[in-house]
């Protein structure tokens, strides 16, 4: 036992032996294959890099899948517990979170490893402004051809991170073939960070899930192989937008830190409420830090008026990247508030519920208008999210088990809806090879590929809450849980909202079947590998049969709602 002098009223007791590393396994895995992969990119040699790297990923994060099982069986035998001095907390929120994090995780680095959708132009030569004539191949090989009008395989990313865009250097890149497998490294320790996001038992250790999660995902947002302007312009905005909730988020630590003496989560709610060892936690300090920490966490969530960062990077980031934002970012996010709101401030819930009363309805409402104003479909998803989030808060924010594993439901399904309909856009391409992400582009694709307008379709009538899919379940228990808990105006709010998001997703339904395709530069549906069919193929399925068999689910969220104060 080491005893560490601090400060504040209190002194620190950090216990070496208390690391329970059976528990943590999951995320050690996934930190660990993170690390290796690193060591890939420094010392493999670049034919093999790729493959090394997609396996290396896909298998850290299935065995990772498999410890959690493990642990979840351990779990429902001793019951939850803090698996490093209080640090980190597992209970059945947790692992429930992490089981969904990791499904999506694995969907995305799947389609992130897809390099049949796009091809690029790959020339013999260049001619920069100036009028001089570089050479950027050779002869010979698979990955040099020498046809002067030759296309190379590519993925969603640019071949080279650190050139300008459409310059020489990112050319010559392109045409030796060229794969920024880097993103597997970022991808895999962004996910760790979501991993330990929602098991964090302190607000130090949450600050820390949160940088290593947010991290990765600025770098990931600029390395779009096409608009990568655009992207670049995404990673800028969601950097610096993310630096200042970050620091927002620490300042409302800081201020909980001065009203209670500790920066544990359950002592922070014993404090507040008056029932721990400690003195009774300052009220006004305790109501700052709250605001400031729940104003951080909104910020991750994408909660108005603090996710208008969420259209213009999801519009710009690189399509898998944007799968993975919207489906597993937003799983640890949502367990992060509600280990803060459940845990650390419970007996502030009279101040604090009107306010995310405010924040749940302004998020319903700004977000379902903004939507039906978009002809960009990813623009148009990435509204749509938001809204979500609106919904998915009306059940975090009931005081009670039943919103908890509500909650839980909510955020499970549609991060494998989000997932699937993202991944899907990727398989449609315009004349120019680009993704089709203009609504009117979709016009007939239903009819000439009925399979891809099938699976739209039902991940659209998901998200507007159509019975027989995930999404009508999930809207079903937020609100019984909010009806259940006397907030009927945020039922009414959001029943209303449903139906007006329901004409912005059967817009493109109706394009997609019911219009003629474009005369000129008509989509084409691109046939992609195994790695991205599979998971969009399960995504669907996944949401067909949590409409029609849901309760193996909503019974798993109910047995895992309750969160462990340590």
């Amino acid at each position: 036992m080491i005893a560490v002098a601090t400060a504040g009223p209190t002194a620190l007791t950090v216990d070496p032996h208390s690391i329970d590393y059976f528990r943590l396994s999951p995320m050690l895995i996934v930190f660990g294959a993170a690390v290796v992969a690193v060591l890939v990119e420094a010392f493999a040699g670049k034919n093999v890099r790729y493959r090394v790297q997609l396996w290396l990923a896909g298998g850290g994060l299935v065995a990772a899948f498999v410890a959690l099982m493990f642990v979840t069986a351990s779990y429902r035998r001793d019951g939850a517990s803090s698996a490093m001095s209080g640090a980190v907390v597992i209970d059945g929120p947790t692992l429930f979170l992490q089981g969904a994090i990791l499904v999506v995780s694995l969907g995305s680095i799947a389609v992130m490893g897809e390099r049949r959708l796009d091809r690029v132009w790959a020339p013999l030569e260049i001619r920069t402004a100036a009028g001089e004539r570089i050479a950027v191949g050779g002869s010979g090989g698979p990955d040099t051809p020498d046809d002067p009008d030759a296309t190379l395989p590519a993925d969603a990313f640019t071949p080279s991170g650190a050139t300008v865009p459409g310059s020489p250097d990112e050319l010559i890149a392109g045409r030796a073939g060229a794969i920024t497998t880097e993103v597997f490294p970022l991808a895999l320790f962004a996910i760790g960070g979501m991993l330990l996001f929602g098991a964090c038992g302190d607000l130090l250790t949450m600050f820390i899930a949160l940088e290593v999660l947010s991290l990765p995902l600025y770098v990931l947002c600029g390395l779009a192989r096409r608009r990568r302007l655009l992207s670049q312009e995404a990673s800028l905005k969601y950097f610096l937008l993310g630096a200042f909730s970050s620091a927002i988020f620490l300042f409302g630590a800081s201020f909980a830190y001065g009203a209670t003496g500790s920066v544990s989560l359950g002592q922070i709610g014993a404090a507040v409420a008056g029932s721990g060892p400690q003195p009774a936690a300052d009220r006004t300090l305790a109501l700052l830090a709250l605001m400031l920490i729940v104003v951080g966490l909104l910020f991750k969530v994408g909660a108005v008026p603090f996710g208008s960062w969420v259209p213009d990077v999801y519009q710009g980031a690189p399509t898998p990247v944007t799968a993975l934002m919207a489906s597993a970012t937003k799983v640890a996010a949502f367990g992060g508030l509600l280990r803060v709101l459940h845990v650390g401030f419970p007996a502030l819930q009279s101040d604090w519920r009107p306010a995310l009363w405010v924040v749940a309805i302004a998020t319903m409402v700004v977000a379902t208008l903004m939507a039906v104003t978009q002809a960009d479909i990813k623009r148009m998803l990435a509204y749509s999210s938001v809204s979500h989030v609106g919904f998915a808060l009306v059940g975090a924010i009931t005081i009670s088990r039943a919103g908890i594993s509500s909650t839980l439901f909510y955020v499970a399904a549609y991060a494998v809806s989000a997932f699937g309909a993202f991944a899907l856009l990727s398989v449609v391409r315009d004349g120019t090879g680009r993704e089709a992400t203009d609504i009117a582009s979709w016009a007939g694709i239903g009819r000439s590929r009925p399979l891809v307008g099938a699976m739209l379709s039902l991940f659209l009538l998901g998200f507007a809450g159509i019975p027989l899919t995930s999404g009508f379940i999930a809207k079903f228990a937020v609100f019984g849980a909010a009806g259940a808990g006397g907030a009927w105006p945020l039922v009414i709010v959001g029943v209303i909202c449903s139906a007006i998001a329901a004409y912005f997703y059967i817009r493109v339904i109706v394009a997609m079947f019911f219009t003629e395709p474009p005369a000129e530069n008509a989509p084409t549906v691109v046939t992609p590998s195994l790695l991205t069919s599979v998971p969009i193929a399960l995504s669907a399925i996944i949401t067909l049969l949590l409409g029609v068999f849901p309760q193996w689910l909503l019974d798993l969220a109910n047995s895992a709602a309750h969160f462990f104060a340590g």
